[in-house]
C-alpha cells in the first residue's frame, strides 16, 4: 500500500505543475484547415505541452496575405517547424547572442529574426547592417519576407498579426526562444501594473557619430575597420553599431524587455516588447537587442527548428467560438484510451467554459483513488495520462466536476 501512495504522490504533483498557463493557450492554432501563401497551411497546426515544456507545431505561414517581396527572389515555404519553449524560463547570467535565423516565434506560427540583415560593411563582421534600412524594399505590407530556403520572417513589428493600440496594453505576440513572452509596444506605464498605458521606450538611441571609427563600447578601431562615414547612402542608425545604450527617457533594458506586471503574468515576468517610435514606425532594436535575456532552449535556433518530442506530453486543443457567460457549462468526458489498460490510459475531456474543474478515480466501492486534477481551466479540450501501478485488477472509475456539471465513465485495468 505504501507503493500505491508514493506512485499518487508523483502523479499529483506532474498534473499540479502542468496548469493551463499562456505559453499553452496563446497560440494561433489552425482548427478549421485555413489555408495561406501559396495554399500552404496556415498558423500552429498543433501545440504540446508537459510539466516544463510547450511544443509547438507550425508551417510557418500565416493566414493573411504574405507578398509580393519586391526585388527578393524566395518564395516563402512550408517550414515544418517544431519549436520548444521554456514553461519556467529563467535569466542568463551569461546572456547568448541573439543570433542570426529565428530567434523566437510568433502566436500564429511565424518566426522572429534579429535587427540585422546577415551582411556587413566589406565583409569584416564589425559593421552590421540593419536589415530595416538594407532591406525594407524587400518587405511586404505586413512587414516580413523570405530568407533564402523560403523562411518567412519579420526583423520589425508585424503589421497584420495585430493592430497596436494605444488605450490597452498590447497582446502576447509570441515567445522568444528563452521562453520569455514578447509583447507588442504598449504596456502599464509602471513595473507594477500602474499608472495608465503607454508606449515602451527603446533603450538604445543612435550615436552621436559622423564618422565611424570607433565602436560602441569606446574601442577605437584601425583605418582598414572603419565604417563609411555618415552619409546619404549610409545614414545614422543604418548599422547596428550605430546605437548605444540610452542614459534617460528610457523603459527597455539592453535586450529590449523588462520585469513587469503583464494581463497575463500579474505576478511579473520579464518580458519582451515592439519598439516603435511616436509615429508608429519601427525603431531600434525592433525586436530583440543583440543578446537574450533568459537561458535559451537548445535546438531552436539555427540550424534547429525541428525540435523531436521524446517526453511524454498532453495536447491542447482550443474550443471553437467564442465562450458566452449565459451559457450553462458543457463538458465531455471520453472514453480513457486503450481500454482495457495495463498499467497507463489516457482520459480526455473539453470544457465549453472557465471553471474550477477536478477529474478523480475511484473504487467500485466508491473510495476514492487519486485527484489526477484540480485547478482553474479555461475553455479547450484536455488530456491526462493514468498510471495504475500498484493498483489491482479490475474496474475503476473516473468523474469530471466543473461548476454543476458531473459526468462519470468506467475504465478496466487489467495485468
Amino acid at each position: 500500500m505504501k507503493t500505491i501512495l508514493a506512485a499518487f504522490i508523483v502523479l499529483s504533483v506532474t498534473f499540479a505543475n502542468a496548469q493551463i498557463t499562456p505559453e499553452i493557450y496563446s497560440w494561433k492554432q489552425n482548427i478549421t484547415g485555413v489555408t495561406g501563401y501559396n495554399g500552404i497551411l496556415a498558423d500552429v497546426q498543433q501545440v504540446f505541452y508537459s510539466a516544463n515544456f510547450s511544443y509547438v507545431k507550425s508551417t510557418g505561414i500565416p493566414s493573411y496575405n504574405i507578398g509580393p517581396w519586391a526585388m527578393n527572389p524566395n518564395q516563402a515555404a512550408n517550414q515544418n517547424w517544431t519549436f520548444k519553449i521554456a514553461r519556467f524560463p529563467v535569466p542568463d547570467p551569461t546572456p547568448s547572442a541573439a543570433g542570426n535565423g529565428q530567434i523566437g516565434v510568433l502566436v500564429n506560427g511565424v518566426v522572429l529574426f534579429n535587427s540585422g540583415d546577415a551582411m556587413s560593411y566589406n565583409n569584416q563582421n564589425i559593421w552590421h547592417r540593419v536589415a530595416q534600412y538594407f532591406e525594407a524594399v524587400s518587405f511586404d505590407t505586413s512587414g516580413g519576407h523570405p530568407a533564402p530556403g523560403g523562411v518567412y520572417h519579420y526583423h520589425i513589428n508585424m503589421k497584420r498579426l495585430y493592430s497596436p493600440d494605444s488605450s490597452k496594453h498590447s497582446p502576447i505576440l509570441g515567445y522568444m526562444f528563452d521562453g520569455f513572452p514578447l509583447y507588442g509596444p504598449y504596456a502599464y506605464s509602471n513595473v507594477n501594473g500602474s499608472g495608465g498605458i503607454r508606449r515602451m521606450r527603446s533603450g538604445f538611441v543612435k550615436r552621436n557619430i559622423t564618422v565611424r571609427t570607433t565602436l560602441p563600447d569606446g574601442t577605437v578601431l584601425p583605418a582598414n575597420q572603419w565604417g563609411p562615414a555618415v552619409s546619404t547612402q549610409y545614414p545614422s542608425g543604418c548599422f547596428i553599431e550605430d546605437y548605444e545604450t540610452a542614459t534617460s527617457n528610457f523603459d527597455l533594458d539592453r535586450h529590449n524587455g523588462r520585469f513587469s506586471v503583464t494581463p497575463e503574468y500579474p505576478n511579473g515576468i520579464y518580458a519582451y516588447f515592439i519598439t516603435i517610435d511616436s509615429l508608429g514606425n519601427p525603431e531600434f532594436p525592433y525586436i530583440i537587442g543583440t543578446t537574450f535575456y533568459g537561458e535559451v532552449v537548445p535546438g531552436n535556433t539555427p540550424p534547429g527548428g525541428h525540435i523531436t518530442i521524446t517526453e511524454p506530453v498532453t495536447q491542447y486543443i482550443p474550443v471553437t467560438g467564442i465562450e458566452n457567460n449565459s451559457e450553462p457549462i458543457d463538458l465531455n468526458l471520453y472514453q480513457n484510451y486503450p481500454n482495457p489498460f495495463n498499467p497507463e490510459t489516457n482520459i480526455k475531456f473539453s470544457i465549453n467554459k472557465s471553471g474550477n474543474t477536478i477529474l478523480k478515480v475511484y473504487e467500485t466501492s466508491g473510495k476514492e483513488v487519486i485527484t489526477l486534477l484540480k485547478e482553474k481551466l479555461i475553455p479547450g479540450s484536455y488530456g491526462v495520462r493514468f498510471n495504475g501501478n500498484g493498483l489491482s485488477s479490475g474496474i475503476y472509475y473516473y468523474t469530471l466536476v466543473t461548476g454543476e456539471a458531473t459526468q462519470t465513465k468506467k475504465m478496466l485495468l487489467i495485468k
